[in-house]
This record gives structure tokens, sequence and C-alpha cells, in this order.
């Protein structure tokens, strides 16, 4: 038995048209799943996404979704419960970073804004989604936090704010669901070599790049895409059907 087979499950990822999103919803459709992505702008993006995997014979679809907006995270899901079914694999990946301002110079609007999106966004989708979950038997959620919250850099406090709480919601649920058959587990990676890690690293202003930094790296690299969406797959798939409330940490061993 192949313990990291998803033929026939349903996934929906958030925030699924690039960077980590992007590779957690290739990984999805090769392990056999079927799955809806959201995005907020990238449409041609998760068009090409969506193309692909349609070639490769998976069913996709794809949903404008602009998270921050309260009710957007209700409505995605039914969406995709009206095009697919039930999803029983959900991935709370769709994220905001903050802008490198101490607390007393970061704008009210930004702490209200990363909370939106990285918390009142998920709480609104478990609530819609825990309920089927419970009646099919049983799902998998992994949120995407990041190991910001517990290093916790100077510049960051909306973000290390939004993943801390969210972290902690994913604990409370799993165990709330535990008895339900639905596992709940967070999956916290380091720098990634995607579009948010490149702004966050020219925020520097030394490198241009996340993966210009690849020599000094753990490993000879920076964290790819990839490698995050590996552990969001294992944390997903019946291989993990026993760990539930576990937060998995992707830096490489950076954070010892």
């Amino acid at each position: 038995m192949n313990k990291l087979d998803l033929t026939g499950r349903i996934a929906l990822v958030t925030g699924g048209s690039r960077g980590i999103g992007r590779a957690v919803v290739r990984g999805l459709a090769a392990a056999g799943a079927d799955v809806a992505l959201s995005y907020r702008r990238e449409k041609d993006q998760a068009e090409i996404l969506r193309g692909d995997l349609l070639a490769a014979g998976r069913r996709a679809a794809i949903c404008q979704a602009d998270l921050a907006e309260p009710g957007a995270a209700a409505r995605l899901y039914r969406d995709c419960v009206e095009e697919f079914g039930v999803p029983t694999l959900l991935v709370c990946n769709a994220g905001n970073a903050s802008r490198g301002n101490s607390v007393i110079e970061t704008p009210e609007e930004e702490f209200d804004l990363l909370w939106r999106v990285h918390v009142l966004s998920t709480l609104e989708l478990l609530r819609a989604a825990v309920p089927a979950m419970r009646a099919t038997g049983g799902g998998s959620v992994v949120l995407v936090s990041s190991t910001y919250a517990a290093s916790r850099p100077a510049g960051t406090a909306p973000y290390v704010a939004a993943k801390s709480a969210l972290e902690g919601v994913a604990t409370v649920v799993a165990k709330e669901e535990r008895p339900y058959g639905i596992r709940v587990n967070v999956v916290a990676p380091g720098l990634v070599a995607t579009d948010m890690g490149d702004r966050l690293v020219r925020s520097g202003g030394v490198h241009h790049k996340a993966s210009d930094l690849d020599t000094d790296a753990p490993f000879g690299r920076v964290c790819r895409p990839e490698d995050v969406a590996d552990v969001v797959l294992t944390a997903l798939a019946p291989l993990s059907s026993y760990v539930t409330g576990h937060r998995y940490v992707v830096d490489g061993g950076d954070s010892l």
C-alpha cells in the first residue's frame, strides 16, 4: 500500500497559484488528488497551473478570492464544493508579509490586513470545512506558518502576531477534532526561494533574491517551495495518520 497515495481525494489550497502553494498543488495532483486552488490577483498563473493539472489527467479548478475580505473564505469553500464535492484535504497557505517596520511605525491597517488574511480567513474556512469533514468521516488540514512565529525577529510584529495565533488555532482545533478523525498540523518553513522570500531578502539591501544566499544556507541552498510541499504532502497523507497537532519545521536546521 502506498501511504502517500491521494487518489480520489479532493483538496482545497489557498494561495495556490505561486510559490509554496503552487508546489503544494502540483504535489497533490502528482499524488492523485483533484485540486481546487485560490488566487488573489495572479489569474494567468492560476490558469496555466490548472491547464497543467488537466493535461495530467486530474480535475482542477481555480477560484479568485481576496481572503482579507470577510466572507471570502466561506464563498471559496462553497465554490469548491459545487465544483468537486467536499474537500477532505485542506491547506491554508495564503498570506501577506510584514513591511519591516517597528511596532510603533507600523500602521494599524497592516496589523488588520495580516490578521484578516492569516487568522480570520483561516477560522472562516475551518468553520465551513470541518462540519463536512466530520460528516464524511474525517480529513486532514495543514496550516502553513513560519519559523518567524518562534524566532520573532524585529520588524515583523504583524506577521509574527498573525502566525503565532494561527499556530494556536491549529493546536486547539487538533484537540477538538481528533474524535472526528480530523487531523490538523502546522508546517513552518524558514526563508524560501519564492517571490515573497526574494522581497524579504531585498529589504536587507545587500542581496537581490533568496537564492543569492545559497552558499551560506544549510545544505548549500536556500529552501525551495518543493521542500515545503513535500512536508505538507507527508502531513496530509495516510502516511501520517497518527500525527496531529504537530509543528513541522522546514528550515534545514537553521533554527537549531
